[in-house]
This record gives structure tokens, sequence and C-alpha cells, in this order.
């Protein structure tokens, strides 16, 4: 199950967090989305504040915005006008849905034991060949933020090995540094994955 203090921190601070959000979309966004057909069909796990999903509708894909908390969809409706819906992790249950699956900070905050299931269960929303997008703080352990959420801090080599045993194949990764909204400093791994099929 999804960790519920986390949860409870997008439920509380959801005006706030995305109040403070920056406006323009993701770094990897375009270059990700340069990889699929127009009109692709796009999951995206924990949408936030709608930012992406807006960025991704303006270029023409249809997206399936959903997020952990009723706040943060109702942030991305009011904000963006993006129709998201409520859905965790652990509820996703889509069969051959999706092209791609784009999920920007926020399976970091998947408890590691639980990873591997949650990347079966994008594995199977997936077309054959479909993409998926994830990005993760990097560290040596499992534990939580100053702001009391749950953060896997995986390596990047335990990341690229859970997800070929997950039979992904893996097409590009960035590792870059970059700070969280706790303010600490850390290296992140960006991933590009396609369902080997």
């Amino acid at each position: 199950m999804p960790d519920q203090a986390t949860l409870d921190f997008y439920e509380r601070e959801a005006p706030n967090y995305t109040a403070t959000s920056t406006q323009g979309q993701s770094r990897h966004l375009d270059n990700f989305l340069s990889r699929l057909n127009p009109g692709a069909y796009i999951l995206e796990l924990g949408c936030g504040g709608g930012r992406d999903a807006s960025h991704m509708i303006e270029h023409g894909f249809v997206v399936d915005a959903t997020d952990g908390t009723q706040a943060m969809t109702r942030k991305a409706r009011e904000r963006f006008n993006v129709p998201a819906r409520v859905m965790r992790f652990d509820e996703l249950e889509a069969i051959d849905r999706y092209d791609a699956i784009w999920a920007h900070a926020s399976l970091l905050h998947a408890a590691r034991a639980e990873l591997p299931r949650f990347l079966q269960g994008i594995y199977q929303a997936l077309h054959p060949q479909g993409l998926h997008f994830a990005n993760y703080k990097l560290g040596d352990g499992e534990g939580r933020d100053k702001l009391g959420r749950l953060t896997n801090l995986p390596t990047a080599t335990w990341l690229e090995e859970t997800y070929s045993a997950a039979n992904f194949e893996i097409l590009e990764t960035d590792r870059y540094a970059g700070k969280g909204c706790d303010g600490t400093q850390r290296d992140w791994l960006a991933l590009t994955v396609k369902r080997n099929d």
C-alpha cells in the first residue's frame, strides 16, 4: 500500500505545494513526447497540480491524469482544467491500455519493497513496446525526507536492475543534480524504458 503519511502530506499541503511549484513542464517531458506518435494515449501517475498533463494535452496527446489524493486532482482541474482522477499506484489494473506512462517524481515515494509490484502493473497497462518514464532521487536506503514523505532512495544500479527484472528495456538514462521541495540537494536518475515483448 502507498505510504499514508506521504498521501496525507499531499492532501494537506496541496494548495501551498502547487502554488510554489514551477510553472513550466518537467525537464524530460518534451524528449519523452518526441518518442511517441501524435495523439498517443498517456497515463500520468502523480499528476500533482497538472502542469505536465496540461503540456501534453496542448501538444495533442490524450492524457489520463491521476494522483493519489483528492486535493491534488482538484488543483489540476482548477489550475489547468485537467480532468484528473484519484488513483494510487496499487490501484492500477489496466491491461494493454496505454501507449505511454509518465511518472515524474512520483514513484520515488513507493516503498522499495513495493516498487517491483508497481512496475509489473505499469508493464501490464502498456501496449506492447509502450514507453514509460520515471525519475528517482538516489541514495543508499529508504527513509523520510524533511517533510515526512517516504522516499525510496535507491542506487542507480538497483534501479536499472529492478527495471530490467520487470522486463523493461532501458532506452535512456540521465543522472543529474536536483533539489527536492524539501530543499535537499541530491543526484537523481531519470529512466526512459520500453516494454520488452
